[in-house]
């Protein structure tokens, strides 16, 4: 198309039908140099924003990127070309500015999503790929977009919510975990000697440290409870899977019953013994005899 109206240039025409051309090869010329432009963006933007041995740029923070400076290049050709043809672009911008205020109150909703995505997008609080949990939802974020954010539940369905509330939740990202602090505990009747105390609190402190990835904390006894002597132990897991915590766990608890078993000791569970008192003769209220009839 360029090419023919550059053609038709060295032709003679009407005024009239030479300012159209004018205006023809204006808007071709601004057309392909806004194409050019979105083109550099978008390279600028996906592949030198980061250096080679960075992680990816975060995707909702380029897409928000490339959409504002894409309606700056286009909004800048639009009011360009109403200006070659005569168009008072002050006035427009004018008009479009109270127009724009009116539409921002209309959306309120959808901006404050939109900029809980920029949000997303500059402060990182979880990426795409993450697992997250936030109220009662545990999921892996596969989509973060403009308005709403997709995560795939443990339970299978997808959901999805607005940025602006996911924002306002106590948001826990699991992904970024470097360890677990598990704390747990466990009872034994008030009749174990204290020898056996100790050496229960020694023996479980050396399954711990030998259940792999772990770092011992602390163990003790920690209560004279309801229902017994009651245990505490702390302990770290040195690796953010769960499964790897579960496994830790369970190990240090078969070989927790294999002791106890061995020591002839058992766990104490919750139970009451209520024990009654016998009667004495003193407990027992006085004995009233009747009043003698009054003497004639």
């Amino acid at each position: 198309l360029l090419a023919v109206l550059l053609a038709a240039g060295l032709l003679q025409f009407k005024p009239l039908t030479e300012r159209l051309l004018g205006h023809a090869s204006f808007a071709l010329i601004g057309l392909q140099i806004a194409l050019w432009a979105n083109a550099l963006i978008k390279l600028w933007l996906r592949n030198t924003q980061r250096e080679p041995d960075e992680a990816p740029a975060n995707p909702v923070l380029v897409g928000m990127l490339v959409w504002a400076l894409q309606l700056v290049v286009w909004t800048v050709l639009l009011l360009a070309f109403l200006a070659n043809i005569g168009v008072n672009v002050t006035t427009l911008v004018a008009s479009l500015g109270i127009g724009g205020v009116a539409v921002a109150l209309a959306l309120q909703n959808i901006l404050g999503d939109l900029f809980s995505s920029i949000a997303i997008g500059l402060d990182k609080p979880f990426e795409v790929g993450q697992f997250i949990a936030f109220s009662d939802v545990l999921g892996t974020v596969v989509h973060v977009g403009v308005k709403t954010t997709r995560i795939d539940s443990l339970s299978g369905e997808q959901l999805i919510i607005s940025n602006s509330k996911l924002l306002d939740e106590l948001v826990h990202n699991y992904s970024r975990m470097a360890r677990r602090r598990v704390v747990f505990g466990f009872r034994v009747p008030y009749d174990t000697h204290p020898d056996n105390v100790e050496h229960i609190i020694a023996q479980v402190r050396g399954y711990i440290e030998a259940a792999q990835p772990t770092r011992f904390d602390r163990g003790h006894l920690a209560n004279f409870g309801e229902y017994g002597l009651e245990f505490e132990f702390v302990y770290h897991v040195l690796d953010s899977d769960y499964t790897v915590y579960r496994d830790v766990q369970q190990q240090v608890n078969l070989q927790i019953m294999k002791l106890l078993r061995g020591m002839d000791v058992k766990f104490a569970v919750p139970a009451r013994v209520l024990s009654m008192a016998q009667e004495s003769p003193l407990s027992q209220p006085p004995t009233v005899r009747p009043e003698a009839p009054p003497e004639r």
